[in-house]
């Protein structure tokens, strides 16, 4: 159980990184956390294509006799394997995004 919290808050920050991707791409912004959040989505990308699409974490939950995906447990297996290679888009688009808007200053 304390795995599954730990699994669900990485995930959480994961998305709170996207999010913050594009409201720095929106507004321009750029910032720390802007670096922070880019590192760790660029970081989850390449663990996951070398886990070819699978959460890197997938390995160390299975051998702590949780065989459930944390996706799983609110998706269908192949909606929460959909989820990965959609969430992974979005966050591409927004870091297009961020690379192709003009920054503004940030205070």
């Amino acid at each position: 159980m304390s795995f599954r919290v730990f699994h669900a808050a990485i995930a959480a920050e994961e998305l709170l990184a996207i999010a913050y991707v594009w409201w720095c791409a929106i507004t321009g912004r750029r910032d720390r956390l802007l670096c922070i959040a880019v590192a760790t989505l660029i970081g989850e990308g390449v663990l996951v294509t070398a886990n070819r699409g699978d959460c890197p974490l997938r390995g160390l939950q299975e051998r702590l006799g949780d065989p459930v995906p944390l996706f799983e447990l609110v998706l269908s297996p192949g909606a929460a394997k959909r989820a990965v290679t959609t969430m992974g888009a979005i966050t591409a688009a927004g870091l297009v995004l961020l690379v192709v808007r003009s920054p503004r200053e940030s205070r």
